[in-house]
């Protein structure tokens, strides 16, 4: 590889030693990204005849229409044009030495979650162009797939992600464990700026100071801490003050919201409000039923909670705690409440919960710990507007996608959401005989 940028070096490198199998390089636009993972692959395929590489994307036409045209224009710089032929029906580019790259599309589709498709790939390493728009699970089979005549080239497998920021399994992955530097002898971060590259004109880091802000932060300073995501219903800025929002008021009225482990593979979270405000919370990650319901009980009984005021999940396991403790049920596909516009309840409570923290109206009182505050915010990051229904209901991204990005389920979000079900629930009056 030659002109290359010091960062570009810095990854090759690691995509040559026999330590590194992951690799995401990147974290801001200009940075030479694309071209990186372009050089990488031609380099590979003159080097080792008849092996096999992987250039994917999330959309097969983002693919063709970005990353596939820089490396056209590679190949053209670097004069090697006349080593391959490009077969547009198949997405394959086939050296004359054997070797081939596969264009592959890696978006999650409904109709193949467990990205059956690539079963019975085998390929010699991988290049991932704007890996943060991928699942993490499509990155995980990806380098599953990564056996190829291995042994005869004498490789570690090695699968290359390229992307700008983003709040998702790159960050967790990735970016995080860097900055805290405890990410794994296997895995490699490297962050790279539109300021490294000398080759850029004036006018483009001129364009990109010119942005809005998140997207300023993002593509230009590479702050991974901001998402210029238009669906995200919530700001930034409302979800980190919710642990600093001492100013919501307490009114005495108390309320308990679960949601509950579905058949103990979710965390299971119980938090308890003083009007919009945590004062106590239980999780487990492991639980039984009866852990559950003990909780609750106890719970209630020490901030004298009606039982009218309590909530859980009724999906899954949830129901015979709901039936045990004799407590509102929460069924997160029924019909919204009081004729509004939105798909289902869980939709609801999620856009009026979104309201409340927008205006700086929840408080979580309790002290928690550094992660869990970073749980906290990761999953309410994901509280994001989705495709409309033929009726035009508003959605929210569905808990599957949200677990495929993250690599867990939302499990504290949910029990914040829950908690707007007493303000646009039908009023029950609370008589003398009402259950502690």
């Amino acid at each position: 590889m030659e002109k290359l940028l010091p960062k570009q070096n810095n990854a090759v490198f690691y995509l040559k030693d026999k330590i590194t199998e992951e690799l995401v390089y990147g974290g801001a636009a200009g940075g030479g990204k694309s071209a990186l993972g372009c050089l990488w692959l031609i380099e590979n395929c003159q080097r080792f005849p008849g092996s096999r590489w992987l250039m994917g994307r999330s959309k097969l036409k983002a693919l063709r229409e970005t990353t596939l045209n820089s490396f056209f224009e590679i190949s053209a710089l670097t004069n090697i044009q006349n080593q391959f032929k490009y077969n547009a029906q198949d997405h394959v580019i086939k050296f004359f030495n054997g070797s081939e790259i596969l264009l592959k599309d890696l978006f999650l589709y409904p109709s193949d979650p467990n990205f059956d498709s690539l079963g019975s790939l085998e390929i010699t390493g991988a290049f991932v162009d704007e890996c943060n728009q991928i699942a993490h699970k499509a990155w995980q089979v990806v380098k599953s797939r990564i056996r190829y005549k291995l042994n005869e080239f004498q490789l570690t497998p090695k699968i290359l992600g390229t992307c700008n920021p983003a709040k998702n399994w790159v960050y967790t992955e990735f970016y995080k464990k860097n900055k805290e530097n405890n990410i794994e002898e296997y895995k490699r971060f490297i962050q790279a700026l539109p300021t490294d590259n000398p080759h850029l004109h004036p006018s483009y880091l001129q364009a990109l100071l010119r942005l809005d802000k998140n997207s300023r932060e993002r593509l230009y300073y590479g702050n991974w801490e901001y998402d210029d995501d238009p669906n995200a219903l919530i700001s930034y800025e409302s979800i980190t003050n919710l642990f600093t929002n001492n100013h919501s008021e307490k009114t005495g009225k108390k309320y308990i919201t679960a949601d509950v482990a579905r058949l103990g593979s979710d965390k299971a979270v119980i938090m308890v409000w003083d009007n919009y405000t945590v004062i106590d919370l239980i999780e487990f990650d492991k639980s039984r039923i009866t852990d559950i319901q003990n909780a609750i009980n106890a719970l209630k009984v020490k901030h004298k909670v009606p039982n009218l005021n309590i909530v859980a999940d009724e999906d899954g396991v949830g129901g015979g705690v709901v039936d045990n403790c004799r407590i509102k049920g929460f069924v997160n596909n029924s019909k919204a409440l009081n004729n509004e516009n939105f798909s289902n309840l869980k939709t609801q409570c999620f856009y009026k919960l979104a309201d409340k923290m927008n205006n700086d109206e929840i408080f979580i009182e309790i002290e928690l710990s550094q992660k869990q505050k970073e749980t906290i915010i990761e999953e309410l990051e994901y509280v994001k507007s989705y495709n409309s229904d033929s009726d035009g209901k508003m959605q929210i991204l569905p808990k599957a996608e949200i677990k495929q990005l993250i690599g867990r389920s939302p499990d504290y979000a949910d029990a914040l959401a829950m908690r707007l079900y007493f303000d646009i629930k039908p009023s029950i009056k609370i008589t003398s005989t009402q259950s502690w």
